[in-house]
């Protein structure tokens, strides 16, 4: 097994909010896919399909944005005080700010604009 995770999916009760908030944190675009038969939409987040983990934001019914439920790092690029710098402006709320981990680098955690606490990590 290569990695422990290969999915993941981020809920949204506003799918289009979600989408500009994590378009401008990221400074990425992503593509919306709508999954009729599944009763759900989704917006991608940018990925290495063939080499390593991919998912998205997902609005339908049983996806609930929650602060205390599992915790997603997201790849905060070369230095994670960038998307960080992003978060409130987007409307998110910062919750603990750059943070080394010492020879792990550096994480900072947020509140997206839907209230789920989401995280980036960055090796700077």
């Amino acid at each position: 097994m290569k990695n422990a995770i290969n999915w993941f999916e981020i809920p949204a009760k506003n799918l289009e909010r979600a989408k500009l908030f994590y378009e401008t944190v990221l400074n990425a675009k992503m593509e919306t896919m709508s999954m009729e038969e599944m009763g759900m939409t989704m917006a991608f987040f940018p990925a290495d399909w063939e080499n390593g983990v991919g998912g998205a934001i997902a609005f339908g019914p049983g996806f609930e944005p929650s602060a205390t439920g599992s915790l997603v790092y997201l790849n905060g690029g070369d230095d994670l005080s960038i998307p960080l710098s992003r978060v409130e402006t987007a409307g998110g709320k910062i919750i603990i700010p750059k943070t080394s981990l010492g020879e792990h680098g550096f994480m900072g955690q947020f509140i997206d604009s839907e209230g789920n606490k989401v995280a980036f990590h960055s090796s700077k």
